[in-house]
């Protein structure tokens, strides 16, 4: 009901046409009025005298009136023709002012009709301005592009006022994301190359011939957390930079993603006895290929890493009412509704567990989430009976609906 309502709630265009033609409509009735008493006044009243003499001086002999032998009219015939006239002047003037309303309003209502047309001609003209700075910031928001200024040139108004401050905020905004464009590229370079020395350093005194048992223990252990420390700083780097619009979009399916993950992820899969199901349709869309793919493969691997032995693996993809989905499916423990929201945050898992490498740094579906939006999509988990999550990612097509096929009725295939 709220949906609806706020679809018929009327357009600012169309509040201020409907302002105009009230303002312009409730003049035309003041002024209406305003001659309708005036005119009242101005007609001669029914207590006024009628005099019979002057009325039928030079009249037309039709008009005469009895005459006594050299003397005034009859008594009697003169109140008959004060009474006549009296009557035809009060029909007079009630007709005259009849024909005033009923005429004057009949012009009114064509004239505000024609006011409402030039009211929502005006009510453009005056909200142009308004729409160059959303054209401008729908612009902005498409191609990322903040070096783009409205420039608006006019009187110092509101309108001005509006433009100038929109401009100052993409400013600030295209240093801000200079400033972390920098910082990543800094923190990359900073981060990954230490951790690439220790990880070499390691490897070398583990493959040393006189290197001992505990040495050898010892280096497989920073091994494993040198690598934890690589994922967790890969992950960061591709939060912070899948959190800003995809300027590589290019032409892609989600199915053959989906396949491709598969294939990465089936040697894990198993090493831990999942049963994998596809059910891979057409879901052709447009991004980043490199995030884009990132994005399956955090959705596959989560669903493998927090799987349970023996358990099952599902990835459907198909195009419908114009978006790509891809969901994925996977057994497990149980994930109270409640937890939803909580793992799509950084760092969080369910449970306290935060610990254990093996279970990844806790930025998957933040990932996910991410660079989902920043393509324009959705992302939606919901718990799964007996276990597990089911996550669907919608990401806008690149065709339309209706040359969409439908996805497969058939068993998904299994392997594994």
């Amino acid at each position: 009901m709220t949906h609806v309502t706020e679809r018929l709630r009327p357009t600012i265009r169309m509040r201020l046409t409907l302002l105009y033609t009230g303002l312009f409509l409730c003049a035309g009735i003041v002024l209406l009025g305003l001659t309708y008493l005036l005119l009242k006044n101005s007609l001669p009243q029914q207590a006024d005298p009628v005099d019979v003499n002057q009325v039928f001086t030079g009249s037309a002999p039709e008009w005469s009136l009895t005459r006594q032998p050299d003397g005034p009219p009859g008594e009697t015939t003169v109140r008959r023709v004060e009474g006549v006239l009296t009557k035809e002047r009060e029909t007079y003037r009630r007709e005259t002012l009849n024909a005033l309303l009923t005429q004057g309003g009949v012009a009114l209502g064509l004239v505000a009709a024609a006011g409402l047309g030039f009211g929502w001609l005006l009510a453009d003209r005056a909200l142009r301005p308004v729409h160059t700075i959303t054209e401008t910031a729908r612009r902005v928001a498409r191609s990322h592009d903040l070096t783009e200024r409205i420039s608006y040139r006019g009187p110092r108004d509101d309108v001005k006022e509006l433009a100038d401050t929109f401009d100052t905020m993409l400013g600030r905004l295209a240093r801000a994301f200079d400033g972390q464009r920098r910082f990543v590229a800094n923190a990359s370079h900073e981060l990954r190359t230490p951790l690439a020395i220790n990880r070499t350093l390691v490897d070398v005194a583990v493959r040393r011939p006189d290197a001992t048992d505990d040495v050898k223990r010892l280096g497989e252990s920073l091994l494993v957390v040198n690598g934890r420390h690589e994922r967790l700083i890969d992950g960061l780097l591709t939060l912070a930079g899948s959190e800003n619009i995809a300027v590589d979009a290019a032409p892609l399916d989600l199915a053959e993603v989906a396949g491709h993950v598969l294939e990465q992820a089936g040697p894990q899969a198993r090493d831990r006895g999942l049963t994998t199901g596809r059910r891979l349709g057409p879901a052709p869309t447009a991004g980043d290929p490199v995030l884009v793919e990132r994005l399956v493969q955090n959705l596959v691997e989560n669903a493998v890493r927090h799987n349970r032995d023996g358990g099952e693996l599902a990835v459907a993809t198909r195009g419908r009412d114009g978006w790509a989905e891809i969901t994925v499916t996977n057994t497990g423990p149980v994930v109270p509704g409640y937890e939803i929201e909580t793992i799509f945050e950084p760092f969080r898992r369910l449970g306290n567990d935060r610990v254990r490498s093996d279970r990844g740094s806790g930025l998957g579906l933040s990932i996910v989430r991410a660079t989902a939006t920043a393509h324009g999509g959705t992302v939606t988990a919901q718990p799964r009976p007996g276990g597990g999550l089911t996550v669907t990612v919608r990401l806008p097509s690149r065709v339309p609906a209706a040359e969409h096929a439908a996805p497969g009725t058939g068993e998904p295939a299994r392997s594994g």
